[in-house]
């Protein structure tokens, strides 16, 4: 994952508004909220309007209201406020015609207030009345953030770091639950519609964007995406996991241009971590190949004690030197030397970084 790390450190745009942005999202939502509501129970609204209309030519036609009191008549009966009662109140002797067309007035506005109910309060509870309107919104206004696909424990991790790193990003899953959870959150996401990648790239602003990840748990799924990304924007950079090592060259003929083999990558960090106790990372390269990056504790006997960095360079890369919880800055000043409790950081192959851990800790 070190690769990867370098890539993201490298490439998207730091989110240096994000207090601001926060604020655009209680605004935009104000904003959104009314539209959204009026998008989803348009219709039953069309339908409640079109029966106050037809209530109020019925009280016209057969009441010989006019046409304001017809109307006021209509919205009285059909919301039951019931200000007005037909033929006086007198049923048995109100035309049968009036009766049978006020009925199927009243049913049809009663099932669209119902609807409309039932929209809203859905829509309340499931937190999608105009956040997802407003996250696109957001999303439109980014530039230089990382789309991550895929909300796994790989993609979580990802999101989670890119957060800590103070990137911007928008998380692409397939699970409406996933989704809801991470608008509640106030985190920038699209729902993908499965088949439908196009959309979601276009949608997560992939035009504007630094970098595509993907993070899906099936091979296929990220291949789709990487040739689809890498279709949209020839110039973006894309990191993709492949869960099968057999497809590592294949996903780069697709258009990635960095490949994590998860199960090659976890594999060679739990083999290493049985027979070392000292890794602290591996780094995964196409130039150099796969490197470990250890820390040795000089000990007081140690055999390094006093040693330059020319001297210890013979046996690993020492790419830092912690001593007294800092890092030396230093360290390739010919007249420094190695004392007791330094911590070396060094980059190398198991077998030199054993070789060295013998001298670091020889007593």
């Amino acid at each position: 994952m070190q690769e990867a790390d370098r890539v993201l450190t490298r490439t998207p745009a730091r989110g240096g508004n994000r207090e601001s942005r926060k604020f655009g999202f209680v605004i935009y939502q104000a904003l959104y909220a009314p539209w959204v509501f009026l998008k989803a129970v348009y219709a039953q609204l069309v339908v409640l309007l079109l029966m106050f209309i037809s209530g109020a030519a019925i009280f016209s036609y057969y009441e010989g209201l006019p046409p304001l009191d017809a109307f006021l008549a209509s919205v009285s009966t059909i919301t039951t406020i019931g200000l007005y009662v037909p033929n006086g109140g007198d049923f048995l002797t109100l035309n049968r015609t009036e009766a049978a067309l006020l009925v199927v007035m009243i049913l049809v506005s009663v099932g669209a207030g119902a609807s409309i109910l039932q929209n809203t309060v859905g829509s309340v509870v499931n937190g999608e009345l105009a956040k997802g309107e407003v996250e696109k919104k957001l999303i439109r206004h980014l530039k230089g953030h990382v789309i991550v696909f895929g909300y796994g424990h790989l993609g979580r991790y990802v999101a989670e770091k890119l957060s800590e790193m103070g990137f911007d990003y928008v998380v692409v899953t397939r699970n409406p639950q996933i989704y809801d959870s991470l608008l509640k959150r106030d985190v920038l996401a699209i729902l993908e519609i499965e088949g439908h990648p196009v959309d979601a790239l276009q949608t997560s602003g992939v035009d504007k964007a630094a970098l595509v990840v993907a993070a899906h748990a099936d091979d296929p799924d990220n291949l789709v995406l990487v040739l689809t990304a890498r279709r949209l924007r020839p110039d973006i950079r894309i990191v993709s996991v492949v869960n099968d090592p057999n497809l590592v060259e294949t996903t780069k003929i697709a258009g990635a241009n960095v490949v994590v083999p998860a199960s090659v990558t976890i594999g060679h960090l739990l083999a290493l971590s049985a027979v070392t106790k000292d890794l602290v990372g591996v780094v995964f390269s196409e130039e150099i190949g796969t490197k470990e990056i250890a820390q040795f504790t000089i000990f007081k006997r140690s055999k390094l004690v006093g040693k330059s960095m020319a001297e210890v360079a013979k046996l690993a890369m020492v790419i830092g030197v912690v001593r007294k919880e800092a890092v030396v800055s230093n360290i390739f000043d010919p007249g420094f030397r190695l004392v007791e409790d330094d911590i070396l950081l060094v980059l190398g192959d198991p077998s030199s970084l054993r070789t060295l851990e013998e001298e670091a800790e020889a007593t």
